[in-house]
């Protein structure tokens, strides 16, 4: 039944998906928001058990829970780790009924017609296999698209789906995160183009397979629509994209059943340095802000 009861809350849960998924490369400027400078860990050992302890004291916050974070997503080492004297996995789902994901790129390929694929990953399938044995209810995979170049969309989708059908057949569910970059005077007919593409593969999906789409949000309010009411989606989130919290709220807010997959902004404002009191008020606070907007459409 856990399957089952994961994927109903995944389908029509009101709340949010939390990512806490930083990787080798982004995680130094997590800690660093978090108040924590490079010069005060040494090697990469310490800096993950550092992000590693900032992550269970969200997990263990009592504003995180399924009432209003219905998902998180994990990266690999935190997925091996424990949270609460738990794995990972376990503690969420048990402990705080949020269901978990796992992070499975092994980040991006260099820049071709305009957008960086997902490099290459042999070890794919036998990630996939440890997730499924740890209690991953999916999983999610970025890609990047700094162009609206037709070429370089299409490329990034056909990919994006290709390790998507390889995903669903270990059971688990993929979001798939084609993210627009925010800064690119393009964006909006990206965007369309965008849209076009995940349209065609997810009509061609068999029957009764779903997946989740995690995208940047749009500049037109609701483009995306379509895409929340077709039979092949579980779910569409948004990605904060580097968005400040308040304006990827007001956006998310505009458009109807989308909700949230941020990290920058659901971190924004904690720090190692707050108390407890300090930073679960401050975690709670942000954490209303972000379900009020996903839940808001």
């Amino acid at each position: 039944m856990t399957k089952t009861s994961q994927a109903e809350q995944m389908r029509t849960g009101a709340g949010f998906v939390a990512a806490l998924d930083q990787s080798g490369g982004s995680t130094p400027k997590a800690l660093g928001l978090y108040g924590i400078g490079e010069d005060t860990y040494s090697g990469e050992q310490e800096m993950y058990d550092l992000i590693h302890k900032m992550r269970a004291r969200i997990a263990a916050s009592p504003a995180f829970t399924g009432k209003k974070v219905i998902g998180a997503i994990l990266f690999e080492k935190t997925m091996d780790r424990e949270f609460g004297g738990k794995p990972a996995a376990d503690y969420l789902w048990q402990d705080r009924g949020v269901v978990p994901f796992l992070k499975v790129d092994k980040g991006l390929a260099d820049v071709t017609d305009g957008a960086r694929l997902m490099k290459p990953n042999d070890d794919l399938d036998a990630l996939l296999e440890r997730a499924v044995s740890k209690g991953m209810f999916g999983t999610k995979m970025r890609s990047v698209i700094d162009a609206a170049n037709p070429a370089g969309i299409a490329a990034n989708v056909a990919q994006q789906f290709a390790v998507g059908r390889q995903i669903l057949a270990h059971g688990l569910v993929p979001i798939i995160e084609p993210e627009v970059t925010i800064s690119i005077s393009d964006k909006a007919e990206a965007e369309n183009l965008l849209l076009a593409e995940l349209t065609t593969h997810l009509d061609a999906l068999p029957e009764a397979q779903e997946v989740m789409l995690k995208l940047t949000l749009p500049e037109k309010p609701n483009l995306y629509r379509s895409l929340v009411d077709h039979s092949g989606i579980m779910r569409v989130v948004a990605l904060s994209g580097g968005y400040s919290r308040a304006e990827a709220n007001a956006r998310l807010a505009q458009n109807s059943g989308v909700v949230a997959s941020f990290s920058r902004a659901l971190s924004q404002g904690l720090s190692a340095d707050q108390t407890d009191a300090e930073f679960d008020t401050m975690l709670a606070a942000t954490i209303d802000s972000i379900y009020r907007a996903s839940v808001a459409g």
